[in-house]
């Protein structure tokens, strides 16, 4: 029983990991990358869709986007749910497509942003420690032998660490690339 909680818990974990890796590409690091506009949903038919269902995003270069609808009558509410994203961009409607120029960042934005992982890195690290506290009630719900017990939350708390190191090191990564002019 103590295995299959820990086997959970090890999944957990890593789901809580892959949601801040994807958290984390969506912040601009001053080139272009598509995926910071995966955030942003558009008003499609009067329900909010997610952007990258109702076009297609590309980067030709490295400090442009391109943003193809795949219906063209969605072009102006994609400009719009492009502009009220304060992201920074400018986006430039030529009627068939939306282009979008990523500017140089400013220091000033380049330590919001570096704000902004340092935030996302710490609500990983509180999903982690409930996950962690989730397991640790799981094992004292099994009436296990003291030492038993103690063993497997030595095990709980290991892994926890790695997995809080593991963030830590993200959060580093990150921060260099976008301080990095």
């Amino acid at each position: 029983m103590p295995s299959t909680i820990l086997t959970e818990m090890n999944q957990k974990m890593d789901k809580a990991i892959e949601r801040f890796a994807s958290d984390l590409s969506t912040i601009n690091t001053g080139s272009a990358n598509p995926q910071v506009l995966n955030r942003i949903s558009v008003e499609y038919y009067g329900t909010p869709t997610p952007l990258n269902q109702v076009a297609q995003v590309s980067a030709p270069d490295a400090h442009s986007l391109i943003v193809a609808p795949f219906d063209k009558t969605v072009l102006p509410a994609i400009e719009t749910s492009i502009q009220q994203a304060n992201l920074g961009f400018n986006p430039t409607n030529d009627g068939n497509i939306i282009r979008i120029n990523i500017p140089a960042l400013t220091k000033e934005r380049r330590q919001e942003f570096a704000k902004q992982i340092k935030t996302i890195g710490e609500t990983a690290k509180i999903a982690i420690r409930n996950i962690r506290r989730d397991a640790n009630e799981g094992l004292k719900k099994l009436d296990l032998p003291t030492d038993e017990l103690k063993g497997n939350q030595d095990d709980v708390q290991t892994a926890t660490d790695t997995y809080v190191k593991k963030v830590d090191t993200m959060i580093v990564s990150k921060e260099k690339d976008v301080m990095t002019i």
